[in-house]
C-alpha cells in the first residue's frame, strides 16, 4: 500500500476525505465564488475545469506523490482541497499544498482546522519528520497564513517554476519540524479556540 494512505478526518468546523468525482459540482460552485481561478499567483481552476483538476489529482495518487482531499462543511457540501503532495516515503516527509478555499469560508475555523488535522495526522500518526508548505512569493495571504501556523521560513527558490501564464514563479519554503509540533499545535489548538 502507498504511504499514506487514503484517511477520512474530522473535526467541527470541516471533514477532510479522499477527493473524488462526486465532489466536483460542489468545488465548481466554490471555486466560482469570488473568481479564485483569476488570482495570478495562484492555481485555482476554473469552474469548467474542476473535474480535469481531480482527475488530474487522482492520477498523482495514482503515482504515489499525492493524496488528495475534499474539504467539507460539517453539512457534507465541498468548499475546498487540499493534499499532502511531494511526497517523500523514505525521508518521513510531506508537503501540505494545493490548498484552496470558497471565499466565504477563508479566514474562518475551517482553514486552522484542516491545517491542525493534516499536521496532526502527519506528526502523530506518520510519523513525518518535517511538512513543508510552498506558496508564491507574491501570494502575501498565503505566506501570512504559513507563518501564523508556526512554521519557518526556509528560503526562495527563484525562479523556481513556470506559471501557467508563463511568467516564472519565486517559491517560499517553510517548514515545520518534527520537534517544533508541540508548540504549533498549542498555537493552534490556541486560535481553535478562540474560533468555535
Amino acid at each position: 500500500m502507498s504511504w499514506p494512505p487514503p484517511v477520512t478526518l474530522t473535526g467541527v468546523h470541516a471533514t477532510l476525505c479522499p477527493l473524488a468525482q462526486s465532489h466536483a459540482s460542489d468545488l465548481a460552485v466554490a471555486a466560482a465564488e469570488g473568481d479564485l481561478w483569476k488570482a495570478w499567483y495562484t492555481s485555482i481552476p476554473a469552474p469548467g475545469e474542476v473535474e480535469a483538476e481531480i482527475n488530474r489529482r487522482l492520477a498523482l495518487q495514482e503515482a504515489g506523490s499525492m493524496l488528495p482531499f475534499a474539504v467539507l462543511t460539517p453539512a457534507g457540501t465541498a468548499v475546498g482541497m487540499t493534499t499532502y503532495m511531494n511526497i517523500d516515503a523514505a525521508n518521513k516527509r510531506v508537503e501540505i499544498g494545493s490548498t484552496w478555499y470558497r471565499k466565504s469560508v477563508q479566514r474562518t475555523g475551517l482553514n486552522s482546522e484542516c491545517k491542525r488535522m493534516l499536521l496532526a495526522h502527519a506528526f502523530e500518526d506518520l510519523d513525518c519528520i518535517a511538512v513543508e508548505f510552498r506558496t508564491h512569493f507574491m501570494n502575501r495571504q498565503s505566506r501570512a497564513a504559513i507563518e501564523r501556523l508556526g512554521a519557518k521560513l526556509d528560503g526562495v527558490l527563484r525562479s523556481h517554476q513556470l506559471a501557467a501564464d508563463g511568467s516564472l514563479r519565486d517559491t517560499a519554503v517553510y517548514s515545520i519540524l518534527s520537534h517544533e509540533w508541540p508548540a504549533v499545535r498549542a498555537g493552534l489548538d490556541y486560535t481553535l479556540s478562540r474560533q468555535r
